[in-house]
């Protein structure tokens, strides 16, 4: 008796490129499967370490790292805007009433968005009180306004995002150096469930402003970083 060889089918380049297709997870899938975990100053660090690791020498990556006592408490996931603002900035009222330079803020808030922004904005009216605050963002406010009202009065609070600062910085209109808090939206996530950082456009703009010497401020101790 002959023996009988069942032959498979061969596969075709359609069919691997489609489980190909299949098996490609989207970044929103994994997310929404993950639990929302707070962010850790080492996630920061991480993420810097991973950005510049193949552009810098290793001795320039160690130059990079924040020590520990520049992070403020980050928030557990517990805290409204305000009360974490509170929380790390206690004395608030006391130092923004000694605040009288123009061209600067005390606490710059960065968020991925002009809609976030404005949400932050309205979040944190128990903490503000009577400071100023100014919409650091590009939708619908040219950057020459922006220019004029820091020129013109004195501003507490900036809340914006990485972009548009960085475009102020550049034009002499934001000096740093009476900066005394820089705060992450850290935590929050958009509709595609992706949060400041996983947007490779704005993590490229965050580390470029945080070289524009912010990183410098840090190591100095006279800036603190706080993720919320």
């Amino acid at each position: 008796p002959k023996e009988c060889f069942l032959i498979e089918p061969r596969e075709t380049k359609e069919d691997t490129t489609k489980t190909r297709k299949r098996r490609k997870k989207k970044i929103t899938d994994v997310l929404a499967k993950s639990e929302p975990k707070p962010g850790t100053p080492a996630d920061l660090q991480q993420l810097m370490k991973d950005y510049y690791s193949s552009s810098r020498s290793v001795i320039e990556l160690e130059e990079l790292s924040l020590p520990e006592s520049c992070f403020l408490t980050a928030n557990d996931l517990t805290h409204s805007l305000s009360s974490y603002l509170k929380e790390i900035c206690p004395k608030w009222v006391k130092l923004r009433k000694n605040h009288s330079e123009k061209k600067s803020v005390l606490m710059l808030i960065i968020c991925s968005s002009a809609v976030r922004a404005l949400e932050l904005i309205r979040s944190m009216t128990a903490f503000r009180g009577d400071s100023k605050v100014m919409k650091l963002f590009a939708k619908h406010i040219k950057v020459q306004e922006q220019v004029k009202l820091l020129e013109k009065r004195v501003v507490h609070l900036g809340v914006g995002t990485p972009g548009r600062i960085k475009e102020l910085i550049k034009q002499g209109a934001l000096n740093l150096n009476p900066l005394k808090f820089l705060v992450f939206d850290w935590n929050w996530r958009d509709q595609k469930l992706r949060r400041m950082m996983d947007i490779p456009e704005i993590r490229k703009e965050v580390f470029e402003l945080l070289e524009m010497g912010v990183l410098s401020q840090c190591k100095s101790e006279s800036l603190k970083l706080g993720l919320f």
